[in-house]
């Protein structure tokens, strides 16, 4: 391979030491997408008026938690053979291995789901988390680049991704590992700015034509496809291929389709009326919920200004 005048460094090291506390910049990378996430999550939740920053926290949590889960469990089906003979291995989450498909098809539906107890409409919870989920998957995808891992084909591009000897894997075509020195497309960079654009393109649809139905969420979920589809067919990490792709090739191939799908069976269903924050299934009986009284009359009723029999007989007793 040719000389490379340019090329992005790997990073030398993989923890952070805080005195006796050692933290995985991988652990990290997910921690601080996953409150980017909330974050925007909660605010769009408190632009509908359906839900405060302490519910998107609340759902969060355990969204995440299934996530991960989802995540793992994902990772160690599509790559058993490394876990078979060392099934401890299956929880040691912190030397990396998430499926991010796995997450999100468990992640999802769970986030919807505890929205829907905490009174939140399916439609309006999914329509707020579609651009807050590539937000954490942008911040997250670099917690690669700090394990050294999921690179590319090799290339002498300008912005090629230098990897330690220590990390390099076999070349998919010979069968050997690849040279020392050789670079690699960096596809943690690739993935990171597709989800960052993703998310950003989805604020734009939602404010510009704002689409019904929880129907952003289709578009998100296609639009990861796309990228994931395109960015695993550079990667040359062991997998397992399935005819001319890789298996999560054929997923992600999977999730363009039912993405579009659940488009436009939904983008033209109407939005649920929005609802003050006060207004939710865990609300007193004896509260009149949204129907105020003002000057003794509700919305629509007529106010009469002639004193009734008990106010005449409340001024004559005051005076």
């Amino acid at each position: 391979m040719p000389a490379v005048v340019a090329s992005i460094p790997s990073p030398s090291f993989d923890s952070i030491d805080l005195g006796p506390l050692s933290l995985n910049v991988y652990g990290l990378a997910i921690a601080l997408g996953v409150v980017v996430a909330v974050w925007v999550f909660g605010r769009r939740l408190e632009q509908r008026g359906v839900g405060t920053a302490d519910d998107a926290s609340s759902i969060g949590v355990w969204a995440v938690l299934a996530g991960v889960i989802g995540a793992r469990l994902y990772h160690v089906a599509t790559d058993w053979e490394r876990y078979a003979d060392d099934l401890g291995g299956i929880v040691r989450i912190w030397e990396g291995g998430l499926g991010i498909p796995g997450g999100l098809g468990l992640g999802i539906p769970v986030g919807l789901y505890l929205a829907r107890r905490r009174g939140i409409p399916l439609s309006t919870a999914a329509t707020c988390a579609a651009p807050a989920i590539p937000f954490a998957q942008a911040i997250g995808r670099w917690g690669n680049w700090f394990n050294q891992e999921l690179y590319g084909r090799a290339t002498d591009l300008p912005w090629a991704l230098r990897i330690d000897a220590d990390h390099l894997v076999r070349d998919p075509a010979t069968g050997e590992l690849f040279e020392v020195g050789t670079t690699f497309h960096p596809t943690f960079l690739y993935e990171s700015l597709w989800n960052l654009g993703l998310a950003l393109l989805l604020l734009a649809i939602d404010r510009r034509w704002r689409p019904g139905g929880g129907s952003l969420m289709g578009l998100f979920v296609a639009g990861y496809g796309l990228g994931r589809f395109w960015v695993e067919g550079l990667r040359v990490d062991p997998a397992d291929d399935v005819g001319p792709f890789r298996w999560n090739q054929w997923v992600a191939l999977g999730a363009i389709v039912v993405g579009i799908a659940v488009f436009l069976a939904l983008r033209g269903r109407p939005e649920p009326s929005t609802r003050s924050i006060g207004d939710r299934d865990d609300q007193p009986d004896d509260v009149d919920g949204d129907v105020p009284i003002v000057d003794g009359a509700r919305p629509g009723e007529e106010r009469s200004d002639e004193p009734s029999a008990e106010d005449v007989s409340a001024r004559s007793r005051r005076h």
